[in-house]
This record gives C-alpha cells, sequence and structure tokens, in this order.
C-alpha cells in the first residue's frame, strides 16, 4: 500500500501544531495562575495582620499603698485603674503597667528607688501616692516638704515633661483599721501630710485626688480593710478607682484624639 505522503505531512504538521498550541496555552495559564495566587496570598496576608497597637503606658510609683500589700496583684489600685481604662478605651490600644513601690518606704526610699530602676520618660499616665510610713516612722515633717515637691518633679519627667498626665493621691488613713484602733493623733498627722500635698498640688495645677475618707470608714465597714487588719482591702481600692478613673480617663481619651 503506498502511503499519500503529502497528507502524512499534513496530519503530523496538524499534531505538532496542536502540541504546541496546547503548550502555550498551558504556560499562559501557568503565569496566570501564579500571578492569581500571589494576588490570594496578598489579600489573605492583609486580611490576617493584626491593625498596629497603640501602648498606653501606667507609672505607679508609691509604697505599700500601691504595691497592694496583702491583696491579689490584679486587686491593688494601679491594676484596677489599667483594667478600668481598658474596657472603656478602644480595644486596639495595649496598656502597660509599671509599679515602683514597697511596703515600708519613705518619701527617701522612693526618690533612691526612682534613681535605682530610672523608668523611661514617656509614660502617658503617672500616680503618686506617698508619706504614710514618713509619718508611720516618725520621720521630721519639714523632710516630706523637702521631697515630696522632688517626687512630684521626678513624677512629671517620666509623665513627658507634662503635668497634666500625674495624678497624686492622698493618703490613706491607718488610723480607722483594727491596727489603729481609733487612734486620733495618726489622723492629725496624717492630715498634715495630705493637707501639704493638696496645697502643693493646687498652687501648681496638679491632679490630686483625695481617698482617706474611703479609709476612714474602715472600722464601721471592715470590708474595707485586708485580712492584716491594716492595709486597704480590693473593695477599698476599687473606691479609689472611681475616683481616680475620671481624671485618667480623660486624660488618656484626649491624647487618642
Amino acid at each position: 500500500m503506498k502511503l499519500n505522503y503529502n497528507l502524512l505531512f499534513i496530519g503530523i504538521g496538524f499534531f505538532v501544531w496542536l502540541a504546541c498550541s496546547s503548550n502555550a496555552e498551558l504556560n499562559i495559564d501557568d503565569e496566570t495562575q501564579m500571578e492569581i495566587d500571589d494576588m490570594g496570598e496578598t489579600i489573605e496576608d492583609n486580611e490576617i495582620e493584626p491593625s498596629l497597637k497603640d501602648t498606653i503606658k501606667i507609672l505607679s510609683l508609691g509604697d505599700s499603698y500601691t504595691i497592694g500589700q496583702s491583696v491579689c496583684d490584679s486587686c491593688r489600685f494601679p491594676a484596677q485603674l489599667r483594667d478600668s481604662l481598658n474596657k472603656r478605651i478602644d480595644s486596639t490600644d495595649k496598656f502597660e503597667l509599671e509599679i515602683i513601690a514597697t511596703t515600708g518606704w519613705t518619701t527617701t526610699n522612693l526618690i533612691n528607688a526612682i534613681a535605682s530602676e530610672n523608668p523611661s520618660s514617656d509614660f502617658d499616665l503617672v500616680t503618686l501616692l506617698i508619706g504614710v510610713n514618713n509619718e508611720f516612722r516618725k520621720k521630721p515633717f519639714s523632710l516630706y516638704e523637702t521631697e515630696f515637691p522632688q517626687l512630684v518633679n521626678t513624677a512629671i519627667k517620666k509623665a513627658k515633661g507634662d503635668k497634666s498626665n500625674l495624678i497624686v493621691v492622698s493618703i490613706p488613713d491607718y488610723a480607722f483599721t483594727p491596727f489603729g484602733n481609733g487612734n486620733t493623733e495618726i489622723s492629725t498627722r496624717l492630715d498634715a501630710y495630705n493637707n501639704f500635698a493638696e496645697q502643693y498640688c493646687a498652687q501648681n495645677n496638679i491632679n490630686y485626688v483625695y481617698i482617706t475618707d474611703i479609709t476612714r470608714q474602715g472600722l464601721n465597714s471592715p470590708e474595707l480593710v485586708a485580712s492584716d487588719r491594716l492595709h486597704p482591702s480590693t473593695l477599698a481600692y476599687t473606691k479609689f478607682v472611681e475616683r481616680i478613673l475620671p481624671i485618667a480617663l480623660e486624660k488618656i481619651e484626649v491624647d487618642n484624639n
């Protein structure tokens, strides 16, 4: 049988053209698919990437009333303040709390501790509660008159140099605890400390929050006293925060706008 070479060549050419055409189409599809895949990955990455969070930094300076002697870590007033702010501020914000405080510290101890720990100077909010151990250890009142303003100025430096970022809290009155047993001399001495601090803050336009009256309910309301029969309870600290929070919240919201 004779082959029709013309038909054979035409058939072979057709199959070669078909194969090449298919490969070309395949290559185009592959490239297109790669681009589509890349676009898909980009979109997916954008969807899952968490939004950047602003960090709001809080620094609390003090003594046993700040470290929360005899209550849990989340029960002390700086932690309750942080948590209360976190509930009311945009959830994309991240709150960081640093505490420089130890039971028994006087103003001198706190000054030395701040110098030693050397915290940064970019805190959005700083609280200062100090002085009870000056009274308890019967330090000269003149020492408080000298060192309290020094601590205020240091706290302002840590608060971005902005005094509106500082909140001074009055000294609780431990006379109204089973330990203090209603000793009016303690209350009289602490009044002198608190009056000085309040007047200094008023003269220098610094936020001052008075919470001493809350602790003076301690003998009639034992639930305001911690299990050690001396320091404020979790409930008492909650009441502190109820007074501090509006000022703190206003400051944080102003900064965020």
